[in-house]
């Protein structure tokens, strides 16, 4: 006998907090850098994910869209009211404020001497910042020479990339799956 599938949880009974509580609420020691996103639905992505991870910030570097704007809205879905965030003018000089802080830098790109994401354990009580780059170009180098580590997502296809919305999912995911364990 199989058992029927459960049924779709409305928002009440998601039990979700406000905007208010959230605000308030302990962040999972993750800031999200953004290095020159060109995409305004990437950007409202990451603020969508940001707000489902409970991340402290999320940074937007050089040309990368900042709200309010109807584009990153469409994605983001009224995440730009919960997660904060800060505009940057340079990637790097913000990733030396980080460092100064406290936070480790960890870029995600495909270089010789990456660390797969499968492999890479969180330090407990450490902060991260997790930096992702432009979706043609990546992160920048002048970026990537301020990162601790570089974290690569093993894939097997033939294509050498994810969409960075995509990869900011399995990046915070898995680093917050192992954080709570």
């Amino acid at each position: 006998m199989t058992e029927e599938p459960g049924h779709k949880l409305s928002m009440d009974e998601l039990n979700r907090d406000s905007v208010e509580e959230f605000k308030q609420k302990q962040k999972t020691p993750i800031v999200l850098v953004l290095d020159n996103v060109r995409s305004l639905n990437n950007v409202g992505s990451a603020f969508r994910t940001g707000d489902a991870f409970a991340v402290e910030k999320i940074y937007l570097c050089g040309i990368t869209g900042t709200p309010p704007n109807k584009e990153i809205n469409k994605t983001a879905l009224g995440a730009t009211d919960s997660v904060d965030w800060d505009h940057a003018a340079e990637t790097p000089h913000l990733l030396e404020k980080l460092k100064a802080e406290g936070f480790k830098i960890l870029a995600v790109e495909q270089v010789s001497n990456s660390i797969s994401l499968k492999a890479f354990q969180p330090e407990k009580g450490q902060k991260y910042a997790l930096v992702f780059g432009n979706e043609v170009f990546g992160v920048e180098e002048n970026a990537l020479a301020l990162a601790d580590t570089v974290l690569e997502i093993p894939q097997f296809g033939t294509k050498h990339s994810l969409n960075i919305s995509v990869a900011l999912g399995i990046v915070v995911w898995d680093l917050v799956s192992k954080m709570i364990d």
